[in-house]
């Protein structure tokens, strides 16, 4: 096969796989999303928008045509708006329900554009918790979640956890002899991040309980 040939067949397979594939969209719970074909071209008569959700149910979203707009299913009621010069499509208040496949139809034609949405709730705000260790200047700090942990000291300094058995890190932390020294624990998804309050050194040293900790 000659290199134009070769080239000509990567080129038209990577069309076929981006046009296939589609864009990826990662919204947080109560946010807004906006989807927009290319172009309209002729002017439309007829525009739907449909949904398919992980299980395969495919579902109307919102439709424009010479009787107006129509939005049949409860889920996108008082919330769906739909520009019928653009053909573009606007969710407010989304919840993980609306994660899905979504296309257009422009008279009545299925185009090639996809939309892939992914709606995922905001992480919490994290509760750091404490345990002492043998050695009175020493004490663990756990972070007990599944998002993306990441310690950071008062000096702005981002510190190595250790993964907890079940979920989340800690990370053992000596004293300084410095009252006013923190530490904190941020969770992250795609979508949002979350800081704890901070913990400091004054607060960490009393002679409480030693506990063990479970450890991968």
């Amino acid at each position: 096969m000659s290199l134009r040939r070769l080239t000509l067949v990567i080129l038209v397979v990577f069309i076929t796989t981006e046009a296939a594939s589609g864009e990826e969209i990662k919204k947080a719970v109560g946010d807004a999303v906006c989807f927009r074909p290319n172009r309209i071209d002729p002017p439309a008569s007829s525009i739907m928008w449909k949904h398919r959700n992980s299980s395969g149910v495919l579902l109307k979203v919102i439709e424009w045509d010479c009787n107006g707009f129509s939005i049949p299913n409860q889920r996108f009621k008082d919330i769906t708006t739909l520009d019928k010069e653009t053909g573009e499509i606007t969710i407010r208040d989304l919840n993980v329900k609306h994660s899905g496949l979504y296309t257009i139809n422009i008279n009545s034609k299925e185009q090639e554009q996809r939309f892939h949405l992914e709606v995922l709730e905001r992480v919490p705000k994290p509760v750091i918790k404490t345990q002492k260790s043998i050695n009175p200047d020493a004490v663990y700090l756990i972070c007990e979640y599944s998002e993306t942990i990441i310690w950071k000291n008062s000096a702005g300094k981002t510190l190595k956890g250790l993964k907890l058995h079940l979920k989340g890190e800690f990370i053992m932390v000596e004293k300084q002899g410095n009252p006013e020294n923190f530490y904190t624990c941020t969770l992250e998804n795609a979508v949002s991040e979350a800081t704890s309050d901070p913990v400091y050194e004054r607060d960490l040293f009393n002679g409480e309980t030693v506990k063990k900790l479970h450890t991968t």
